[in-house]
């Protein structure tokens, strides 16, 4: 019994010791995101930005809730849906509900949830393609 207690510390002590290595080599190799917020990223454009205000914001109201925009055509994209995959939209997006949370709210599974989700994405894909070719 003595001997058998020794080898299993003998062998708890080595895998910890293993453990300890692997960890810090992962950690020797891992890059740290911090340097992301350091750098500034600028966007590549080939259009004149000088007489486009920046600041301009589309209000959108979706369940009683204004959500304010920047980016014109998904607030033209997003009205357009139907009043339920808006409901959705705004759901999940914005007021970060869990798609269990959204499928119990509608009397469906969580899967039916990720369908109605995904398929708003899909129409809201579709309509601002349509309106990016309309405008060129």
């Amino acid at each position: 019994m003595y001997t058998f207690n020794a080898f299993c510390k003998v062998v708890i002590r080595y895998a910890t010791i293993n453990s300890w290595r692997d960890r810090s080599r992962r950690q020797k190799r891992e890059i740290s995101f911090e340097y992301l917020t350091e750098e500034k990223f600028y966007p590549f454009s080939t259009s004149d930005k000088y007489f486009i205000d920046p600041y301009e914001q589309y209000p959108v109201t979706i369940c009683g809730q204004t959500v304010i925009l920047s980016n014109g055509e998904l607030a033209t994209a997003l009205l357009s849906l139907p009043d339920k995959k808006r409901e959705i939209i705004y759901l999940y997006f914005f007021g970060h509900y869990t798609q269990q949370e959204i499928g119990e709210m509608y009397g469906r599974c969580r899967s039916t949830a990720w369908y109605h989700i995904h398929s708003a994405l899909q129409m809201l894909q579709e309509k601002m393609e349509v309106f990016s070719h309309e405008e060129s």
